[in-house]
């Protein structure tokens, strides 16, 4: 059974940082690029970013592009979101996904496994 537990979220001020960890269970992780997406209040939920299978390549939505970084330790079992300069904006329910591509990839529907979500919230 695939588990994807994502922690570190939490109420920070504007312009603060926050890490945000994903611990993955049940796969074969160094096979899966994986992905960050979020659900802001009363939102779609949209992508933020994604690794491929061995962390040579990463994609960023443009509203976080200089700000958010995502990186994985494949030995760990883990993928990672640096956030940086958090704005208002920034508050949402941010979710970790595992796709069976290797690559980067960005549409929602191309990531079969999700965790339950992290509530970040970013205060003005």
């Amino acid at each position: 059974q695939v588990q994807l537990v994502e922690s570190g979220g939490g109420l920070v001020q504007a312009g603060g940082s926050l890490r945000l960890s994903c611990a993955a269970s049940g796969l074969t992780f160094s096979k899966h690029a994986m992905g960050w997406f979020r659900q802001g209040p009363g939102k779609e939920r949209e992508f933020v970013a994604s690794v491929s299978w061995n962390g040579a390549s990463t994609y960023y939505a443009d509203s976080v592009k200089g700000r958010f970084t995502i990186s994985r330790d494949n030995a760990k079992n883990s993928v990672y979101l640096q956030m940086n300069s958090l704005k208002s904006e920034d508050t949402a329910v941010y979710y970790c996904a595992a796709t069976d591509w290797v690559v980067v990839t960005i549409p929602e529907h191309e990531y079969r496994y999700w965790g339950q979500g992290t509530q970040v919230t970013v205060s003005s």
